[in-house]
């Protein structure tokens, strides 16, 4: 077996950073969607409901776009159904399959919670960095994520 291509100095530094920081920064941010009675998982499911036509998507669509397994979109799911701000439909076209819709008070709630959430994510990252700053890290995540779901 070969030897390990230990990390550089520079490599360490900006791996342990990126590991520190991503979860402090997304606790942060979270912590702002809290007097919302949302938590980033559910602002995520209801900002990505109200930009799909209709604000409907089927679940399987859903559970790929926010990376969940299916069990685990039903799971995700149990809260904000619990507090109307989601239903789930049988499909017209596919009897088979369900699709998650936007209910009027859930897109009530995002469009009350939206202007803290992009403050909070100005504040603690966007305002922070430079412009070309902020289109590396853009172009880093994207080269990762191909190579992610290239391997799976």
């Amino acid at each position: 077996m070969a030897a390990p291509k230990w990390l550089t100095e520079d490599e360490m530094k900006a791996w342990r950073s990126f590991i520190t920081t991503a979860m402090d920064l997304m606790r942060s941010i979270e912590l702002d969607l809290q007097p919302f009675g949302l938590d980033t998982g559910d602002y995520q499911l209801l900002a990505i409901l109200s930009e799909a036509p209709d604000h409907r998507l089927r679940m399987c669509d859903l559970a790929d776009m926010l990376r969940l397994s299916r069990s685990g979109l039903t799971r995700r799911m149990e809260g904000v159904m619990a507090a109307k701000l989601v239903a789930r439909e049988r499909d017209e076209r596919d009897g088979r399959s369900a699709n998650a819709v936007l209910t009027p008070k859930g897109y009530a709630l995002l469009k009350k919670a939206a202007p803290t959430h992009v403050a909070s994510v100005r504040a603690r990252m966007i305002d922070l960095l430079s412009a070309s700053e902020i289109k590396g890290i853009g172009t880093a995540f994207t080269k990762i994520a191909r190579a992610l779901n290239e391997s799976e």
